[in-house]
């Protein structure tokens, strides 16, 4: 751990109380700070989500505050402080009511709100992956470090782009303002994988830094019912993850059969595969007449788990390339 967090760079752990505990020090202003920020983070995420503006939801990870408490979390569990944990808690719960509901109302002023659910910064939120729960622990690891150590504070800007808290909350409150509650329950199933994430790393590297054995309260059956906690926590957010990079692999596999479908039709190509539930979806575009549906059900009955229906939706007609 010598590597991780050096003693000489190592931060105290009253130092460490002190920015992720608002209940210390100049509490007025920590507190005031953190309202500002995060709805002035929230205004422009909702802002490039609705305008699908990848530069001004990236200027909304910058300036948002809420990594501050949900690391205050793991700092409390390292701790055994329950009145530390409670706070922060608190704070990313109130936070997360702010953010959807400034997420929701923007929504009520689109003249057309379902248009926003099509753009690359909601679909881009809504079906999290397992390597969206790896980005966020290995993030969460490097937030952590950044946070114990006095000479890697720089790269905090850098994990809060990466984590990514207020987008999706922002994905959240648009969707549910649009009408669209599964769409807004997969990017809130992405902010909490990336909170638990954050959570588990925090914890685990500021456990291993010592700064548990800094506090004479802290034993080991607290620390196994937190980690425990955690685990069970990781398990349910991870558990749609899984599901959506199990639908994502047999969406290609089921799009290479189609390819294979179409070889013998001139001018037929699959334009999209898309699964949703147990029914997968195949885009086509050609000629009037395509190969019978029963040669692709087969195919795909023999690559999948289980029997899913297959639907073609076809576009007669072909692709004109400009000259």
């Amino acid at each position: 751990m010598q590597k991780l967090v050096p003693d000489g760079q190592r931060r105290t752990l009253a130092q460490l109380d002190e920015r992720l505990n608002f209940s210390v020090g100049d509490t007025g202003a920590k507190r005031s700070a953190f309202w500002v920020m995060l709805t002035l983070s929230a205004v422009i995420a909702v802002a490039g989500v609705v305008g699908d503006s990848t530069a001004t939801v990236i200027g909304a990870m910058i300036v948002a505050p809420l990594s501050t408490p949900i690391l205050g979390v793991g700092l409390g569990i390292t701790t055994g402080s329950g009145r530390l944990i409670a706070q922060s808690l608190l704070y990313v719960a109130a936070g997360i009511v702010l953010v959807v509901v400034l997420g929701v109302v923007f929504a009520q002023v689109l003249p057309n709100p379902t248009n926003v659910l099509s753009n690359s910064q909601v679909l881009g939120r809504t079906s999290p992956t397992l390597m969206d729960l790896a980005a966020a622990l290995a993030t969460g690891l490097v937030g952590a470090i950044a946070i114990a150590r006095k000479d890697v504070g720089d790269v905090l800007p850098g994990v809060a782009i990466a984590i990514s808290l207020v987008p999706p909350l922002a994905v959240v409150g648009v969707c549910l303002g649009s009408g669209s509650p599964s769409l807004a329950a997969g990017a809130f199933v992405l902010f909490a994988s990336n909170v638990v994430a954050m959570v588990i790393t925090s914890t685990a590297v500021l456990v291993a830094a010592g700064y548990a054995g800094e506090v004479d309260s802290v034993t080991g059956s607290h620390r196994r019912r937190a980690y425990t906690l955690l685990t069970v926590v990781l398990l349910v957010v991870a558990i749609p993850m899984v599901v959506n990079s199990l639908s994502s692999v047999w969406a290609r596999q089921i799009n290479t059969a189609a390819e294979q479908w179409l070889a013998g039709t001139p001018g037929a190509e699959v334009t999209d595969v898309t699964w949703q539930g147990g029914t997968a979806t195949v885009a086509v575009l050609g000629p009037e007449t395509l190969p019978s549906l029963g040669e692709l059900e087969k195919t795909v009955e023999a690559l999948i788990p289980w029997n899913p229906d297959v639907q073609v939706v076809h576009t007669v007609g072909s692709r004109l390339v400009a000259e």
